[in-house]
């Protein structure tokens, strides 16, 4: 299954979640979408709940199902609480990392400046978005393209960097200081579903 390119506010309002971050998806119509979206009242079976959360946290962070999957078995083989681990792997992603230091306004924003070249890693150009960072690697801007517009636009909208990237505004540098715990990786998600997904 490709990854997902058709209209993401329509998504985000099915799965009742901000897939872009922005949170502008639900605010004049925080219902499903089609005829009938305001007076919607379906149970989900437990099957559909486990789906829904997969394929929540595939949208948010953009992935096609190969690559979901892939990730999902590489955490499995890591210590730790596997649902914990497989976020953890997605948050470490290249393309999300320049998203959470504010280079990007959205996910997908920020998978544009990765394929275009504009990102660098250790000081070497990685255009790669699913390139996974260890902690204490240094992301930045590529030289040439510090005066990007959207970058500007997209440094004066960000509410916040979360604390395990140390980012200089000046230099547009920022350094994965450690892994993220899990409280500070999306709330809205339910990751032991993902788990129980995958386990059937």
């Amino acid at each position: 299954m490709a990854r997902y390119t058709g209209p993401t506010w329509k998504k985000s309002r099915r799965l009742g979640v901000s897939l872009s971050g922005t949170g502008k998806e639900l605010e004049k119509r925080p219902y499903p979408p089609g005829e009938h979206g305001p007076t919607q009242r379906k149970k989900l079976s437990e099957y559909g709940a486990q789906l829904q959360e997969k394929q929540k946290l595939r949208y948010m962070y953009g992935l096609n199902e190969r690559q979901f999957v892939r990730t999902f078995e590489k955490a499995g083989k890591m210590k730790g609480v596997h649902g914990e681990n497989f976020m953890i792997l997605l948050e470490s992603r290249l393309d999300n990392l320049v998203y959470r230091a504010g280079l990007a306004r959205t996910r997908r924003g920020a998978r544009q400046l990765v394929n275009h070249g504009h990102i660098t890693v250790d000081g070497g150009r990685v255009d790669i978005p699913s390139y996974t960072l260890k902690p204490g690697q240094i992301f930045g801007v590529r030289e040439k393209s510090r005066n990007l517009d959207v970058i500007a636009d997209a440094r004066e909208a960000l509410a916040f960097t979360p604390e395990y990237i140390n980012f200089d505004g000046d230099q547009l540098e920022g350094t994965y200081t450690r892994l993220p715990e899990r409280s500070e990786l999306p709330s809205e998600v339910t990751e032991a579903l993902i788990v129980e997904w995958y386990s059937r």
